[in-house]
């Protein structure tokens, strides 16, 4: 026996098993299970929702609007819809009926979606009521007329408080046979009679988020002008748009929980002043007024904050701050979870968003609050939420669906260990408005749909209120958010649903039955879209050659800012819906950088020559960044220092922005011919790494300076001559008589050596290696300044 309502279990079995199948059957509902509801309506209506009509029935029947969404004693209920004649022969004299529905209620969600499963006319479906009827005009294939019929609640013989279905065929014949049903259109039609129970505590997660739009580029003025990939958020931030109808809708909302991305509120902050945007193409090029125009979203960004600040302000209002840029938790859970660095990150997006939303709304917000992409968790992705300080955490039915033995719906707070709290929002709820509900058809089924379920779920244990959570998708759409904030004022009005803030729900006390296991797999249709680990790899080395740069500019927190957020946002759950353009994204970024780091570089060179023993080798540094430089070295190696020797191989580099600079040093061949040389730029301090590419080039030495030749030359002949002379004086001597004592003695007594031979001498230790002699440039190679 159930301890609260003394029920036998098996009857409770018998009274539902609908948890699983619900999940199961929604999309069935949508693309045709109240068939007529959304019928199979002109192209308006969204696609995928309205069946094809069978040869058997090949009207197409939809139901627009009902004048009461909730039905009363003695009130009438006026439906009003459309007929399309999708077959192939002529409708003679359609009718238009009303079904009487059956005698009580469907007390269990098994029975709603039994009842959106039928696609065609059934006796289940109740009788056709002679009153009221309305007949219309022939109608011709491909035809369509509107109707209208006023049926009185005492007609549809219902009395007992419940989800009842209501249900307009159309009788005819398109040959000599009798009219028959040709298309049937249903919805759900609550009725609140005499009976009452405690209205269910009801939070609805309303988000504001968009892709990633700022980019990594400043312009180069003082005022750093912010620059936009596009402009495509000014027109979400006014009239129609998306962004700014969640405003309108939400700020009409009772005890709304937004939640909020506060890169987004950087973007629209950033566009209440002067801002640039990328031309088509130049997502990697340094931002400059050649390849950017001006943006035009200044007024309606200034407007739609303001707007929002409003909204935000009135009371019972919860402000959730998303982790900066709204990072894919579950790519990084299967995909990242041990690249250096990423935890840190994590957690400096949660703090960064926090600061963000409270600084641009004025607002307390929560940041304890992790969403991942759809809701969907299993154990990996929780572990990295948990990290980064996520407590609480969105999650979508499908993954924590119920037992089908469990008959009522459970509290969506369930513990799940860690000092985490899982709120899983309902699968069916939050699946009426995951289409683009673009139709006032598609709209009208999803608000009956919503008030027939919550009605459902508020009788199912009366005297227990249950607290529960709708969570839509992050892109909801303008009319898919325009149902959801008509069904919550709807049921909320009628008194079986009290809306609260999600903090509320998650306050609440878990019922043991319900479930609590977080999965361990993950679905495998949700992995096709995720950040690959080789994208996140990629995006998290940028730290690495933004650390690089950040130690030799001079002015690094213009860098340095950009950079990170942008990191972040090349990682956003965004993205899933948009890979092409994230992949377009993070390449941008990554091109950016790389650009940045090269314009501090060595120019190429190939061969220079080195006409001599003794000369300057010139070596030029281009700075083509905004900002000067510093804490720089540059070395030059040679690869063969026994035949080229460089005497002074390691110079400081300090530099203006946008210049280039030649340094000189002084370098001694031994032997002609080629010899290898690498200029390497180096950062200096106790972490010196090699900054850029190498530039590796070929000193072609063409002759041997005097220096060494000469005097080994010099000194052979000067032999020679004295022995000539020595050998002439001998023999002179010995034609005379005369003996010679000393035969090995110098013809001409002692001596110093030749006259002005030279002598080694080192150059003194203070030379300075860029005025060094040998100023003059007696090499010649492919080196190009300034370029």
């Amino acid at each position: 026996m159930d301890e609260r309502t003394g029920r036998n279990a098996a009857v409770a079995a018998r009274r539902g098993r609908w948890t699983g199948r619900l999940a199961r059957s929604t999309a069935a509902l949508l693309a045709g299970g109240l068939a007529g509801a959304l019928g199979a309506a002109p192209a308006a209506a969204a696609p995928g929702l309205l069946p094809a009509a069978a040869a058997e029935y090949p009207a197409t029947v939809r139901i627009d609007a009902l004048s009461q969404q909730v039905a009363t004693e003695n009130s009438t209920v006026t439906v009003t819809g459309t007929i399309t004649n999708s077959g192939s022969a002529r409708f003679k004299s359609p009718t238009m009926k009303v079904r009487q529905p059956q005698a009580r209620p469907m007390k269990t969600r098994s029975e709603i979606e039994m009842a959106g499963s039928r696609t065609t006319p059934s006796t289940l479906d109740g009788l056709s009521l002679d009153s009221p009827s309305q007949r219309l005009q022939d109608l011709d294939p491909g035809q369509s007329e509107p109707f209208s019929l006023a049926v009185p609640v005492s007609a549809l013989k219902v009395g007992e408080t419940g989800t009842y279905e209501l249900a307009v065929d159309v009788w005819s014949s398109t040959g000599d046979e009798k009219a028959h049903p040709l298309g049937i259109a249903r919805t759900f039609l609550p009725y609140q009679g005499r009976e009452s129970a405690q209205p269910s505590q009801l939070a609805v997660v309303w988000p504001l988020t968009h892709a990633p739009v700022l980019v990594a580029q400043t312009m180069a003025d003082a005022d750093q002008t912010p620059v936009l990939r596009d402009d495509s958020l000014t027109a979400e931030l006014t009239g129609d748009g998306r962004l700014n109808r969640m405003v309108e809708l939400g700020s009409d909302l009772p005890s709304p929980t937004w939640a909020i991305d506060p890169n987004l509120l950087d973007t629209v902050y950033a566009m209440t002043k002067p801002y640039r945007v990328q031309k088509p193409g130049t997502s990697g090029e340094s931002a400059s007024e050649d390849n950017t125009v001006p943006g035009t979203g200044r007024d309606v960004a200034t407007a739609w904050l303001a707007k929002l600040r409003t909204a935000l302000a009135k009371p019972d209002t919860e402000v959730l701050s998303l982790p900066y840029a709204d990072p894919d938790l579950a790519s990084i859970a299967h995909n990242g979870a041990g690249l250096t660095g990423m935890d840190t990150a994590l957690r400096k997006a949660v703090t960064a968003g926090q600061i963000t939303t409270e600084a641009r709304l004025s607002v307390d917000a929560e940041s304890d609050v992790a969403w991942p992409y759809q809701g969907l968790l299993d154990q990996r992705t929780a572990a990295v939420a948990g990290a980064a300080g996520g407590r609480v955490l969105l999650v979508d039915g499908r993954s924590m669906p119920e037992s089908d033995k469990l008959y009522y719906t459970p509290n969506a707070a369930r513990s799940i260990g860690n000092g985490q709290t899982a709120v899983v929002s309902d699968a069916v709820l939050a699946s009426i408005f995951r289409p683009d509900l673009d139709s006032a058809g598609a709209r009208a089924l999803a608000v009956q749909h919503f008030l027939g379920e919550t009605l459902t779920i508020a009788h199912q244990e009366p005297g227990h209120p249950r607290g529960l959570l709708v969570l839509p998708p992050r892109s909801l759409s303008v009319g898919s958010a325009q149902a959801l904030h008509d069904a919550v004022k709807a049921a909320a009005g009628s008194g079986w649903a009290a809306p609260q803030t999600l903090r509320k729900i998650a306050e609440q006390k878990p019922d043991p039955a319900a479930n609590s296991a977080v999965p361990e797999g993950y679905p495998r249709e949700a992995t096709a879209d995720e950040l690959s680990a080789e994208e996140l790899a990629a995006t998290m080395q940028l730290q690495d050659g933004v650390d690089q740069l950040m130690m030799i500019l001079t002015e690094p927190e213009r860098v340095r800012g950009p950079f990170s957020a942008a990191m972040v946002r090349a990682m956003s759950t965004e993205w899933r819906d948009q890979p092409k353009t994230g992949t377009e994204y993070r390449r941008g970024v990554r091109t950016y950088l790389d650009n940045l780091k090269s314009a501090v570089r060595v120019p190429k060179k190939t061969v220079v020559t080195l006409p001599g023993d003794n000369a300057t080798l010139l070596v030029s540094v281009r700075n083509g960044l905004t900002q000067s430089v510093g804490n720089l070295e540059l070395k030059i190696t040679s690869a063969q220092p026994n035949r080229l020797r460089i005497d002074y191989p390691l110079q400081p580099v300090v530099m203006d922005a946008g210049t280039s600079r030649t340094f000189r040093f002084p370098a001694e061949a031994q032997v002609n011919g080629p010899v290898q040389v690498t200029a390497q730029l180096w950062t200096t301090g106790t972490d010196a790494r090699p900054y850029g590419e190498a530039v590796v080039f070929t000193v072609d030495v063409t002759s041997v300076a005097s220096g060494v030749t000469y005097v080994i030359a010099g000194g052979t002949v000067l032999m020679i001559l004295a022995g000539v002379r020595f050998y002439l004086q001998r023999k002179k001597r010995r034609a005379a008589g005369e003996v010679d004592e000393d035969p090995d003695r110098p013809a001409d007594g002692p001596s110093d050596g030749p006259a002005g031979a030279p002598s080694d001498a080192e150059p003194p230790s203070d030379a300075d290696p860029s005025s060094a002699p040998g100023d003059t440039d007696r090499m010649a190679g492919d080196e190009k300044v300034n370029h």
